[in-house]
């Protein structure tokens, strides 16, 4: 019997460039962002290297995962197929629960897991997010506010930060 599991993608234009969105046959399990799109399909095949990867099938979350880039509510509620060690799913569940429009540190992440000595942990395990926008490590910036450390680029998630907080105000409005 083979254990191997399928995994199907697309990419998507988005605002912020090209958005590819993968999924196994447990749920979403990958959202990269990248001005390469081979980059990204390289990325995706290193990462589930032991999985079979199939281009096409994953067209409609992949527009879900991408109207999140302007509109990040609803949040997404599909299923996860998260693959990590137990510290980095702790990471990832804690970033789940940021608020859209709002950041936090790496330092209060690390506090929030029971780990306050793991902050330099917690900044490894945000970049070892692969489910970006979803598990929103965008959100969480340096002690002094500053940002730091995005594998999309800085860029990427300023715009990201700015664009969440002005759809929250929108949403204050109404």
């Amino acid at each position: 019997m083979n254990n191997t599991d399928t995994i199907r993608f697309s990419i998507v234009a988005t605002d912020l460039g090209p958005l590819l969105a993968a999924a196994s046959d447990k749920g979403l399990c990958a959202v990269f962002m990248d001005d390469n799109r081979e980059e990204m399909k390289r990325e995706l095949k290193r990462r589930f290297r032991h999985s079979i990867i199939r281009e096409g099938g994953a067209e409609k979350i992949a527009a879900r995962v991408a109207r999140l880039i302007k509109s990040p509510l609803p949040v997404y509620d599909g299923p996860l197929d998260l693959r990590g060690t137990e510290l980095q799913r702790a990471v990832w569940n804690a970033l789940q629960k940021i608020p859209a429009g709002q950041t936090t540190t790496y330092t209060k992440i690390a506090e929030k897991i029971s780990r306050p000595d793991a902050v330099r942990a917690v900044g490894t395990a945000c970049g070892a997010n692969h489910v970006s926008l979803v598990v929103p490590c965008h959100r969480v910036v340096r002690r002094d506010g500053a940002l730091a450390g995005y594998r999309w680029g800085l860029a990427r998630k300023e715009k990201l930060i700015r664009w969440e907080r002005e759809a929250m105000e929108q949403k204050k409005k109404r």
